[in-house]
């Protein structure tokens, strides 16, 4: 097992083994002492994942308590975060109890918000599932829902007190849904690893995730709060989301934001603002993985959810450039390019 020690304001520790659920209880008691918990799940992880967790946290001595909501992106929503919070307020939570997220990217985005939200903040754990939220959603403090102008436009920085990452949980994986970690990893790997990509593409998972949780560990700590160097993890994510929210979240989050990697780095290219066309490259290496990068909308289409995009500033937004494989940079462009940008990416 490996252990990574996140300095932040609420500093936390991250753990990466393969078979550790069955011990969390265990780790849970080093920075938690026994109290109520609150374990967040939806309907698929709660079938395979949620009895192992209270068994191992009730030998440790902690009371279990168990919110279910139906899988998929649809639950990341107001509606269901009120539930969550309703269902907090009923069981009598207070702030000495617990959260623990136990899933994908939303529940963990989802568990995180209400975490961050009742009783102006109690503490939460997070305990990934899928590829996608080990290498990424999990580790950061960034929770949020959805709302109908799109992706994440309600939600707060809530630092978890600890993450648990068991990557024997990817065995009960479809491999189409394992993609969606692919393309987060690829993208840690074009900002700052080049070297990162090759063992994605190894599948070498246990080290796969100890190199996103490292590269992301030091942009957290060097910009907790997504106000500069943070944004670079963003590439990808200003299409992508637009592409989410377009197809109703038929299109999984990773292949939105594999479409997106290659339309802005195309669009950057051809605009001027880099000499690399890290498209070619991405093309490759995403379609040897699997990826189905024939985008289905227009830049008239993704302009429209573009410009509602968290990283707008006044009359800019920033975009992250690709320099060359493992090196990006943040560049501004005025919101009056920024459908001319689209455009030149898609073509």
């Amino acid at each position: 097992m490996e252990r990574f020690a996140v300095t932040t304001e609420r500093p936390y520790d991250i753990l990466i083994g393969k078979g550790i659920l069955d011990q969390s209880g265990k780790y849970i008691k080093e920075c938690v002492n026994p109290c109520r918990v609150c374990i967040i799940t939806d309907s698929k992880v709660n079938k395979l994942y949620s009895k192992i967790l209270s068994s191992s946290l009730e030998e440790n001595g902690f009371e279990t308590h168990k919110i279910v909501f139906p899988e998929g992106e649809y639950s990341k929503s107001i509606a269901t975060y009120a539930n969550v919070l309703e269902s907090l307020a009923e069981k009598a939570f207070s702030r000495s109890d617990i959260i623990i997220a136990l899933g994908g990217g939303v529940v963990g985005d989802l568990s995180g918000f209400a975490a961050a939200t009742y009783l102006r903040g109690i503490r939460y754990i997070q305990i990934p599932t899928t590829y996608l939220a080990a290498v990424d959603s999990s580790v950061g403090g960034k929770t949020a829902v959805n709302l109908l102008s799109g992706k994440n436009l309600a939600g707060a920085f809530w630092q978890p007190s600890m993450v648990i990452c068991d990557y024997k949980t990817f065995d009960s994986m479809e491999e189409a849904f394992l993609l969606d970690g692919v393309a987060e990893a690829i993208k840690s790997g074009m900002i700052m690893e080049s070297s990162l990509i090759d063992r994605v593409l190894a599948k070498d998972y246990g080290k796969v995730i100890e190199r996103c949780v490292s590269i992301k560990k030091s942009v957290v700590e060097a910009d907790e709060r997504d106000i500069g160097m943070r944004q670079l993890l963003n590439f990808g994510h200003t299409i992508g989301h637009g592409i989410e929210k377009l197809s109703s979240y038929r299109i999984s989050h990773g292949r939105a934001v594999a479409m997106g990697m290659v339309v802005e780095s195309k669009a950057a290219f051809k605009m001027g603002l880099t000499g690399y066309d890290a498209s070619e490259y991405l093309t490759e290496v995403l379609t040897k993985c699997g990826f189905d990068l024939n985008l289905p909308y227009s830049a008239e289409q993704l302009y429209k959810y573009a410009k509602n995009d968290k990283k707008i500033s006044a009359d800019s937004i920033s975009m992250v450039i690709p320099e060359a494989i493992g090196k990006c940079r943040l560049q501004k462009i005025l919101l009056s390019d920024l459908e001319r940008f689209i455009q030149l990416g898609i073509k």
